[in-house]
């Protein structure tokens, strides 16, 4: 495997740690995370003063000639595939893409082609630099196959760990767009007596569970309040439909960022998004509550109807403020359209 070295020299008044040292003073352009640098530490790929490094907390003095030792980052085993891709926004460090319905993020044993990462690897080819020793992109976070929307995906290894110490810091900013059974009202003595569901002034639902697997269904999340990972929703109504109100566009932001965590929220609350197959999206309405033509477009829609409509993070290089906006997608756009018409 060829290897190549990254030579510099460490600055004045360095941070206790070699590893921490590193990561300041390691060439931008080299693209190393402090996460990677530590793994290299550990692997005796990094010299320092002729002096070959296992220990990422050994200390290290200024002035200090330092070697790092690299492999060329390796093709990845994915293989590129010429997909469409709506860009919203792509740079040397990252690219922001509005991924369709229907496309799964990552390749899995039961999507193996066809994916996001697929299309991704063709798109930027050989702009990746590499992420954690492969180039292939580097995903931080997911959105559902059959969810719509913004999702921001780095192009470096420095890019990488930059964005995902944001997301799991719960810095970065998520909107969502959902159109749910119901309208969440505080006054509903129902809804008030939902275990981990309170209102917030301005009628804003806040959901507060753990959540973890479901114990028989694997391809499920479950609300949980002993165990699991804490987990927090917010939501409020944009736009209610129905003559009595049978349904709601509902904007969505998440606190932390769980696996389904939006739809088994509003689930949970009574509240399930219009379409989901499993989380119980096929709910029967009441008869002439809607246009006929409306309430047979929401039996028959195929999908959640949900949307990631809102992405914000700091640019992990320079530090800019960016954030980012998706409309909603032309069949939920058509969906919503249908929900307001007149009885007949």
């Amino acid at each position: 495997m060829p290897l190549r070295q990254i030579c510099f020299t460490i600055d004045d008044t360095p941070p206790p740690r070699l590893d921490k040292a590193l990561a300041r003073d390691v060439p931008v352009e080299a693209a190393l995370s402090r996460t990677r640098l530590s793994r290299l530490i550990t692997a005796g790929a990094v010299t320092v003063d002729g002096v070959v490094q296992h220990d990422p907390k050994a200390r290290i003095a200024a002035g200090a000639a330092v070697i790092i030792e690299i492999e060329e980052a390796q093709e990845s085993h994915i293989l590129p595939e010429d997909i469409p891709l709506d860009v919203v926004f792509e740079d040397a460090d990252l690219i922001v893409v509005n991924k369709p319905a229907g496309m799964v993020v990552h390749p899995a044993p039961g999507s193996p082609s066809g994916t996001l990462v697929n299309a991704l690897l063709a798109h930027c080819g050989d702009d990746l630099s590499g992420v954690g020793g492969m180039k292939r992109p580097g995903i931080v976070h997911r959105i559902d196959k059959d969810t719509s929307g913004l999702l921001v995906v780095a192009k470096s290894d420095a890019a990488h760990h930059g964005l995902a110490a944001q997301f799991e810091a719960h810095t970065a900013e998520r909107y969502y767009q959902a159109l749910v059974y119901g309208v969440p009202d505080g006054n509903d003595p129902r809804l008030r007596g939902v275990k981990g569901a309170s209102f917030e002034a301005g009628n804003i639902l806040k959901l507060t569970t753990q959540l973890a697997r479901h114990k028989t269904d694997r391809q499920r999340q479950a609300v949980l309040f002993h165990g699991g990972r804490h987990a927090v929703t917010r939501a409020r109504t944009i736009e209610r439909f129905g003559q009595p109100e049978v349904l709601a566009l509902m904007e969505c932001w998440l606190e932390t960022g769980r696996t389904h965590q939006i739809r088994v929220h509003l689930a949970h609350a009574g509240h399930g998004l219009v379409g989901d197959p499993t989380y119980g999206g096929k709910r029967k309405l009441p008869v002439k509550a809607l246009n006929a033509s409306a309430a047979e477009a929401i039996k028959a829609f195929p999908r959640q109807a949900l949307h990631a409509a809102v992405l914000g993070f700091e640019h992990p290089i320079s530090g800019v403020a960016m954030r980012f906006e998706a409309p909603l997608p032309q069949d939920i756009v058509d969906l919503l359209a249908i929900a307001r018409l007149p009885l007949s």
